[in-house]
C-alpha cells in the first residue's frame, strides 16, 4: 500500500504540472490533484491505483456501453493494426472495415438514412453537420439558408461550431468569439421553433439540430408529441433535421437509436460515442437516402472536408467487433428492460426523500432534480448535486452533477451490461448518499 501511495503521489505530481484536463477544475486539480487514477476496468467497474474499485455509474462519458476489459476489442484492435493501422480516405481511397462499418451502420439506422461521413468524435460529427447542412443548401441553390437552430439544455460538443450550437451558456460564454448563424430556441416548445423561423426568414435557416434526450444539459426528455411537431415544422419550411445521437445511440435508451421512441425520420443523425463503446475514437454522420442523392448528383468539384482520421481501418474495426457485442448479448433489450427498473428505483428514492424533486429516465439514462422543498420545487442557494456526487464517490459509485442554466441535478448512465443486482447496488449507493446529505441540510 505504502509502494501504491507514493507511486499516485509521484504521478499526482506530474498531473498537476503536465496534464491539463477537459472540463474540469483547473483550482481543484492544482489543490488536489487527480480525484483518480484508473489502472483497470472491468464490467460496470473502474479500479484505480490505489486499490479501490468503483460502479462506473457514467459509463465514464455516456460511452463505454459494453463495460469494461472487453479483450475481444484488443484483439481485433491488434488483428486490424498488424494488417493495416491506418490509411488515408482522401481521394476516393478506401479500406475494408470503413466500407463494411458504413454498410452495418445503413442496416441498423432509423427509416432511410444510407450514407455514412466518419470522423474522430461528437465535437467532429456536429461540425461536419453543420457544414454538409449549408453546403446541401449551396448545392440546391439557395446559399442564403445557412443559420443553424438548437435548443436551450443542449449539448453538442466543444469545437468552435459545435460550442456555438450548445445551449448551455456557460459553454458560450467560456470563449469571447463564437461562431455566427447559430441559434437557440426553448428546449420544450415547438411553438418557439416556428416562431423563431417567422422571425429569422425561413430562406436563411439551414437546419434544426436537436439530442432526442439530453444528456449533458440534465438528461431532460421531450414531451411525446415534440419531435413530431417539430419534424412537421421542418418539413413545412424546408428545413433540414438533424438529430444528435452521440449520447443516445447504439442501445442507451433502450431502442438502437433516441429518435426511434418518437418516429421521427432525421435527415442527418450525428453519432459517436457508443458505437466503439470508447475503445477507439470514432465518430460520424449519416445522411438521408435523399440528401446523398443530391450530394452524388449537383456535386462537380471536391467535397472539401475531411479529417486525418475519417474511416481510420482500427477504430471501424472495433465497431464492428463492438456492434456485434451489442448485438449478441442484447444490451439493447437489457438497457430497456433495466432501465424500468433503473427508473423506478430513482422513483423511490424521490419518495423517501424531502431533497429528492422530479425524477426523469428513458433506458439506462436518468436524473435527479434536488430540491430545498418538495412543495415549492424551491433550489437550495448553493448546489447540493456536487456534494451528493462527491459523497457517492466515497461510497463507490461515479455518477455526475449538472448546475448549468439554474439546474441542481444528478444524473447517471451505467453501461448497458449492467445486471439487476449491480443496478441494485447502485441504487442503494446513491440513496445513501443523498440521505447523508440531507440529514447535513436538516
Amino acid at each position: 500500500m505504502r509502494e501504491s501511495t507514493n507511486i499516485f503521489d509521484d504521478l499526482s505530481d506530474l498531473d498537476k504540472k503536465h496534464f491539463l484536463h477537459p472540463t474540469s477544475s483547473i483550482q481543484q486539480q492544482q489543490e488536489h490533484g487527480p480525484a483518480f487514477i484508473f489502472t483497470e476496468g472491468k464490467g460496470i467497474y473502474l479500479y484505480d491505483l490505489t486499490g479501490k474499485k468503483v460502479i462506473d455509474g457514467m459509463s465514464s462519458l455516456w460511452n463505454v456501453n459494453i463495460g469494461h476489459g472487453r479483450e475481444e476489442l484488443g484483439e481485433v484492435a491488434k488483428e486490424q493494426m498488424s494488417k493495416l493501422a491506418f490509411t488515408s480516405n482522401f481521394a476516393t481511397f478506401s479500406n475494408e472495415p470503413a466500407i463494411k462499418l458504413a454498410k452495418k451502420l445503413a442496416d441498423i439506422s432509423p427509416f432511410n438514412l444510407q450514407a455514412t461521413f466518419l470522423t474522430s468524435g461528437g465535437s467532429e460529427a456536429n461540425e461536419t453537420a453543420y457544414k454538409l447542412a449549408r453546403h446541401y443548401w449551396i448545392l440546391k441553390g439557395q446559399p442564403r439558408r445557412n443559420k443553424i437552430i438548437s435548443r436551450t439544455k443542449s449539448y453538442h460538443g466543444v469545437a468552435i461550431g459545435s460550442t456555438s450550437a450548445t445551449g448551455l451558456k456557460p459553454f458560450r460564454d467560456f470563449t469571447n468569439s463564437l461562431a455566427p448563424d447559430f441559434l437557440h430556441v426553448e428546449n420544450a416548445s415547438s411553438q418557439s421553433l416556428r416562431q423563431l423561423i417567422e422571425q429569422e426568414g425561413p430562406e436563411t435557416i439551414a437546419a434544426y439540430i436537436a439530442e432526442p434526450i439530453q444528456g449533458a444539459g440534465g438528461v431532460h426528455i421531450a414531451p411525446q408529441n415534440y419531435f413530431k411537431e417539430v419534424k412537421n415544422i421542418c418539413e413545412e419550411y424546408d428545413i433540414l433535421f438533424i438529430t444528435d445521437e452521440v449520447i443516445t445511440g447504439f442501445g442507451r435508451t433502450g431502442t438502437y437509436f433516441g429518435i426511434e421512441h418518437y418516429g421521427v425520420n432525421p435527415d442527418m443523425m450525428c453519432f459517436a460515442k457508443g458505437v466503439t463503446s470508447g475503445y477507439a475514437q470514432l465518430g460520424g454522420v449519416m445522411l438521408s437516402k435523399e440528401l446523398h442523392t443530391v450530394f452524388t448528383e449537383k456535386s462537380t468539384g471536391t467535397l472539401l472536408h475531411g479529417y486525418t482520421y475519417s474511416g481510420h481501418p482500427m477504430a471501424c474495426a472495433v465497431a464492428l467487433k463492438n456492434i456485434e457485442i451489442i448485438e449478441d448479448e442484447n444490451l439493447i433489450d437489457n438497457a430497456k428492460h433495466l432501465g424500468n427498473e433503473f427508473l423506478k428505483g430513482l422513483q423511490n428514492i424521490h419518495c423517501n426523500s424531502q431533497i429528492v424533486g422530479e425524477v426523469r429516465g428513458l433506458g439506462l439514462m436518468g436524473a435527479i432534480e434536488i430540491v430545498k422543498t418538495k412543495a415549492t420545487q424551491e433550489k437550495f442557494a448553493n448546489p447540493v448535486a456536487p456534494i451528493i456526487v462527491s459523497e457517492a464517490a466515497k461510497r463507490g459509485l461515479i455518477c455526475r452533477s449538472v448546475v448549468f442554466d439554474h439546474q441542481d441535478t444528478v444524473v447517471l448512465a451505467p453501461p448497458l451490461c449492467i445486471t439487476k443486482q449491480e443496478l441494485d447496488i447502485l441504487l442503494c449507493i446513491l440513496s445513501d448518499s443523498i440521505s447523508v446529505v440531507e440529514k447535513r441540510l436538516t
